[in-house]
């Protein structure tokens, strides 16, 4: 098999494992119906605690970081570039917020963006948890707690690790804080909800 072959093998798996919707599947095997009829429609866990359901909401957020990690640890078993590793990574995120199985319209990357983090650069993704939990344990504002936690990555990215890791870090940044423009406009107008709404709330 080709290298270039093999890249785009790696890369659709990155985006296949990404695009599974656990928050979704989670729900509906629950009883919960569909998860995109409540609070926000999002597919994330901080949608899924709006079920009341904190250990649906802790397993959507943990199988998603898992399939991010698992994009990035998956193709260096089988690719010798390191790049492509994290372009495996990044395609998981992609999956994730446009998954093909729900026309292109997922979750927002924080769970699964977190987990690529840890994988490719284990200080990364364990500054940018800590920026998370700190400020929403602080603010009780998940929107806040993840643009924060991803501003984070690539400065600290800039310090620990390879160019590479740094485009990466900013890269998923970007694409975090764009999924999050309506939460950026409710928290500088001051009705973001905080963490633990009832689930009519917005996330």
């Amino acid at each position: 098999m080709s290298d270039d072959l093999m890249t785009v093998l790696v890369l659709l798996l990155g985006y296949l494992l990404g695009s599974i919707p656990f928050g979704l599947l989670l729900t509906k095997i629950a009883g919960l119906g569909d998860i995109r009829g409540i609070g926000s429609g999002n597919i994330g866990a901080t949608n899924v605690l709006r079920t009341g359901r904190k250990g649906l909401a802790a397993a959507t957020l943990i199988l998603d970081a898992v399939k991010g990690a698992a994009a990035v640890l998956l193709a260096r078993q089988v690719v010798d570039d390191p790049d492509i590793a994290l372009l495996a990574g990044l395609a998981a995120v992609l999956g994730h917020l446009f998954p093909v199985w729900l026309r292109f319209k997922g979750g927002k990357g924080v769970a699964t963006g977190l987990g690529v983090l840890l994988a490719a650069s284990w200080p990364i993704g364990v500054a940018a948890c800590a920026v998370w939990l700190l400020v929403a344990a602080t603010a009780r504002l998940s929107s806040l707690a993840a643009l924060a936690a991803f501003a984070s990555a690539p400065c600290v990215a800039l310090i620990v690790e390879e160019f590479s890791v740094v485009k990466l870090s900013f890269t998923i940044a970007v694409l975090v804080f764009v999924r999050h423009q309506a939460n950026i406009r409710r928290l500088l107008a001051g009705t973001e909800p905080r963490i633990g709404r009832n689930k009519t709330g917005r996330a």
